[in-house]
């Protein structure tokens, strides 16, 4: 089986079972040496006190300056190294003649040993060399008279063990640790490898790795764009769509979000810590549709996920279907005032009232042309201008009088807003007004609408003359899918969302049997937000 499909509990108990006997060789190693290195140590105290010992035996100062002294000596000296369990003793006097020595025939002879030279010298000290038997420590000792004056020296040695013989003096101490440690190795790193698995959802390693690269694969094949941050603001995904979206290039991932897309909105949700569902908002100058919902593990907050859709396009179509509605919608209002008027003007003409139906003609001509010119010089965008006047001559056929203030002006639009929007807001408000007004009693219905606007705010008021909200309805009249006629109930949702959207402040004031009035007003600089 390939080390990669091995299962995780496997892997962490060999490793550890590797990490601990490999430990436990190298500090044995380590340990071993010391021990041998002590036990050098004190063979050769040991070697040297044996040695002091037999240099201050009177038998022994006195027998060495006799001829033949060994035969009495090296009885006492080979009694004292059993006793002291030396491995041997000699004693040379200094002619270097051994007077005591392990092996029998050696006593009498002269030594050759070449490390026994300060020795001679009246100097006391230990050294290691290696004989027939192996690799010993001696101690040098000389032997003085009475009179301090040197008359020999004594040479103690002890064997060291080799370092099987140590091992094996050990071998249970050894046998016993490597068996508790191993054991505890492995049971820890079994239990450690079962909770990494629990935390890992009970997956491998390469599972874990396959299911990263599907995610990441279907991040990148969704047509929706896809950002999420960690808790510190930090991207952690950032799929090709939005890359493509937002005009991003290059590897993003490990940056923070204000770095790359400042207006993305997403750490907001880190501050809320609830999600927010299919808001319209602007990001670098796209106009997108975006779920941000929070990511919690064990109900702790980690980040946030952006899922969002590029509504451009869509908003530019929809933009062309609402003027393409109300440019049918207009000549078809244009085209029934027109032939009303012709049938007037074709009357006066059969009465013989020719001079009437000329000033008819003018008058008419004067009408139009006034209006148009007005929206001309005071509305500044042509979608505005023919909404309204698809809304006057729509008013003018449902025998509603839909008036335009002469002081109304607009230059240019709010902050984050656009012509598409104060297209779906107006013609809303004034759909509903006209709404309320078909079911009213009273003979004049009317319609004011007022568009102002200087240097640091844009105010709409549009006020109807009909049957009035009531309070039960007003509370409500902003619900999505809410409706007292027949519809889908979106138009006051829609306009909610507007405002919203310019960060403006919206009032309705409405009295039963009066009618119902629609001030909007927005900050033209975006002061009012960042204050």
């Amino acid at each position: 089986m390939s080390l990669k499909w091995l299962p995780i509990r496997s892997k962490i108990t060999l490793l550890s079972f590797s990490i601990v006997f490999f430990s436990l060789l190298l500090g044995g190693l380590i340990l071993i040496g010391n021990i041998v290195e002590l036990e050098e140590d004190e063979y050769g105290k040991r070697a040297m006190i044996t040695a002091k010992t037999v240099a201050q035996l009177p038998d022994v100062i006195r027998h060495i300056t006799e001829p033949n002294g060994w035969n009495e000596m090296d009885p006492i000296i080979e009694k004292i190294r059993i006793i002291n369990n030396a491995d041997y003793v000699t004693v040379l006097n200094m002619e270097k003649v051994r007077y005591s020595h392990p092996v029998k025939d050696m006593l009498g002879t002269v030594s050759k040993g070449e490390d026994a030279g300060p020795a001679f010298a009246e100097h006391s000290y230990i050294s290691k060399a290696k004989g027939e038997v192996g690799m010993a420590v001696r101690a040098f000792a000389p032997i003085k008279n009475e009179q301090l004056e040197q008359v020999g020296v004594v040479v103690v040695g002890n064997v060291l063990p080799t370092m099987y013989e140590t091992l094996f003096s050990l071998k249970n101490e050894i046998l016993m640790i490597m068996f508790l440690t191993l054991l505890l190795g492995v049971i820890g790193s079994f239990f450690l490898a079962k909770h990494i698995k629990q935390q890992m959802f009970q997956l491998e390693p390469y599972e874990i790795a396959r299911l990263l690269e599907e995610r990441t694969a279907t991040f990148h094949a969704m047509h929706e764009g896809v950002i999420a941050i960690d808790k510190h603001e930090i991207i952690t995904i950032f799929n090709d769509k939005a890359k493509k979206m937002m005009n991003v290039h290059g590897d993003v991932i490990g940056k923070n979000i204000w770095d790359v897309i400042p207006d993305s909105r997403l750490p907001e949700i880190l501050e809320l810590d609830k999600p927010v569902f299919n808001q319209e908002v602007r990001v670098r100058g796209n106009v997108i549709t975006s779920n941000r919902v929070p990511i919690k593990v064990n109900k702790q907050l980690v980040g946030a996920v952006a899922i969002f859709q590029d509504r451009t396009e869509t908003t530019k179509m929809a933009e062309e279907l609402t003027g393409v509605k109300e440019f049918v919608e207009a000549l078809r209002v244009q085209a029934h005032e027109h032939s009303n008027k012709l049938h007037t003007i074709a009357g006066l003409i059969q009465l013989g009232n020719n001079e009437q139906a000329l000033k008819y003609i003018f008058q008419l001509d004067e009408e139009k042309g006034s209006f148009v010119r007005f929206l001309n010089e005071n509305i500044l965008d042509d979608n505005l201008a023919g909404l309204l006047i698809g809304k006057v001559s729509r008013g003018k056929e449902l025998g509603i009088e839909i008036v335009i203030d002469r002081k109304s002006h607009l230059s240019r639009f709010p902050q984050d807003l656009d012509h598409h929007d104060f297209v779906v807001l107006l013609g809303n408000l004034i759909e509903n007004a006209m709404a309320a007004l078909k079911t009213a009693e009273h003979r004049e219905k009317r319609i004011d609408i007022s568009i102002e606007q200087d240097e640091e705010l844009c105010a709409i008021l549009v006020e109807d003359n009909g049957h009035g909200i009531s309070e039960t309805n007003r509370q409500r009249i902003f619900e999505n899918g809410f409706s007292t006629k027949k519809g889908f109930g979106l138009g006051l949702h829609l306009v909610k969302r507007i405002v919203e959207k310019g960060k403006g402040d919206m009032d309705v004031v409405s009295q039963q049997g009066e009618g119902t009035s629609f001030f909007i007003s927005f900050p033209m600089n975006g002061l009012e937000e960042e204050e």
